[in-house]
């Protein structure tokens, strides 16, 4: 159908005459109620947007010399964040001679690594920013 029908069509209709597809040859138009066709996309868009989960970035701050009963309350917690749909930010912190002993922190991270290999994947390896390592770790 010609522009100029199309046009009057949806004139005598009293409705808008609204392109769909302009890259298509011919373009496609659709008669509708324009005001209501942008109320409905809103109103799908907000829809959209409620039923989104944010993904947060908890953090789990451990020493190299943590004890077992810590390390295992800090990875319950941790197990928690990730099957709540976050990821975990473990932070290892080094003060004062601690630093001589860096390899102690790699240990212990690939131990939660290790650990939370059956419902986490590292994201971010351990790496070094100042005094403290961190990894990133992820949901499956």
């Amino acid at each position: 159908m010609s522009f100029f029908d199309a046009l009057t069509r949806a004139e005598e209709a009293g409705l808008d005459l609204v392109e769909i597809a302009p890259q298509s040859v011919p373009p496609v138009c659709k008669i509708l109620d324009f005001g209501r066709y942008k109320y409905q996309a809103q109103k799908k868009a907000a829809e959209a947007r409620k039923n989104q989960k944010v993904v947060e970035i908890k953090e789990i701050k451990v020493r190299p010399n943590i004890d077992d009963h810590d390390y295992g309350v800090k990875l319950r917690q941790s197990r928690t964040f990730i099957e709540e749909g976050d990821k975990v930010k473990v932070t290892l912190r080094f003060r004062g001679r601690e630093m001589a002993h860096q390899d102690l922190g790699y240990q212990l991270l690939d131990r939660v690594k290790a650990d939370m290999q059956d419902i986490a994947k590292v994201e971010s390896d351990a790496k070094f920013e100042g005094k403290q390592m961190i990894m990133i770790l992820t949901g499956r």
